[in-house]
């Protein structure tokens, strides 16, 4: 078995070694650059928040060039996924700038520029996707008017990268959920004979670079840096599959533990309905300050919810 993984190749050059190699660049660039970054001042209203501050904060800056750099290397180059990569950066670099701000940037401005990435990169997917502006129901495809999918398509953007970014406050949480996350979009690719599979194995290269020196206790953190630009390409693999509800299953415990705040403070905010009084958001926290899970526990446990919810899309594909 190890010796055909060996053997698979991608246009002529051997998939493993790229992932590999991708790998170890990711390693030796955090190692050189975990001390130049800036450092966390510790999270207030978090669980054990205090136990990050000082830590080399928005790691992701680095993961997330070496993820660019060498898709760009490895992976045919066409104009569409050329935008896509800039507006990953894009993602990464507002992110960063946030990180080694000394006031937080407030969620208004957050948001706004999550909105306009979202909307461009629905209107880049619109403008190269012409015959996949629908929804698949099982076998059958729906074609809906454009505009009704650049806003779905908007939404899901806005909200990958804001549900990853809130699962972010547990060392090796973020980036273990992700990588099953990613490993579960490349299975879906693989069955479609894509190249965004090899995208998605280059970013779990990444990811677990950085886990490398992210796992309980940790030594440096991806911040928004990592964590919003991540959202943003999980966003991009589920429109990819040209099925949006697949990112349901795929994403499940992004969206269960990130999307649960924001359920509940934007019904708070806009229609002063208070629920979920006695469930402390994000999920991760209520488990670790209500149920007394450890770290360790709430990283192993969270990562099985989420292998159980991508093993139905391997059972459907199987079918």
């Amino acid at each position: 078995m190890l010796f055909q993984l060996l053997k698979f190749q991608y246009n002529g050059q051997s998939l493993f070694y790229i992932i590999l190699i991708t790998f170890l660049i990711t390693i030796v660039a955090i190692q050189a650059t975990k001390n130049i970054l800036p450092h966390d001042g510790g999270r207030a209203f978090a669980v054990n928040g205090e136990l990050s501050k000082g830590k080399p904060r928005g790691v992701g800056i680095v993961f997330i060039i070496c993820y660019v750099v060498m898709s760009l290397l490895y992976v045919p180059l066409n104009r569409e996924y050329l935008i896509y990569s800039i507006l990953l950066v894009a993602s990464m670099l507002s992110g960063f700038l946030d990180d080694r701000s000394e006031v937080p940037w407030g969620e208004l401005k957050k948001g706004l520029i999550d909105f306009v990435i979202a909307l461009m990169a629905a209107l880049t997917f619109v403008n190269f996707n012409a015959d996949h502006i629908g929804l698949q129901f099982q076998d059958k495809f729906v074609s809906i008017p454009i505009v009704a999918f650049v806003i779905l398509a908007g939404i899901l953007f806005w909200t990958s990268i804001n549900v990853t970014n809130c699962s972010d406050g547990v060392d090796g949480l973020c980036g273990s959920l992700g990588v099953v996350t990613l490993l579960t979009f490349y299975y879906i690719f693989t069955k479609q004979h894509s190249d965004y599979g090899v995208y998605a194995l280059l970013m779990v290269a990444c990811l677990l670079g950085y886990l490398w020196f992210n796992m309980s206790p940790s030594k440096v953190l991806m911040g928004d840096a990592g964590s919003r630009a991540l959202g943003f390409f999980i966003g991009l693999l589920a429109l990819k599959t040209y099925n949006l509800a697949l990112y349901l299953l795929a994403a499940f415990v992004f969206i269960l533990d990130g999307g649960l705040g924001l359920i509940k403070v934007s019904l708070i905010r806009a229609c002063k309905i208070h629920i979920m009084k006695n469930i402390r958001t994000p999920l991760h926290d209520h488990a670790r300050k209500n149920l007394h899970w450890s770290d360790t526990q709430v990283v192993f446990r969270f990562v099985m919810i989420q292998l159980i919810a991508s093993s139905i899309i391997f059972f459907c594909y199987l079918a």
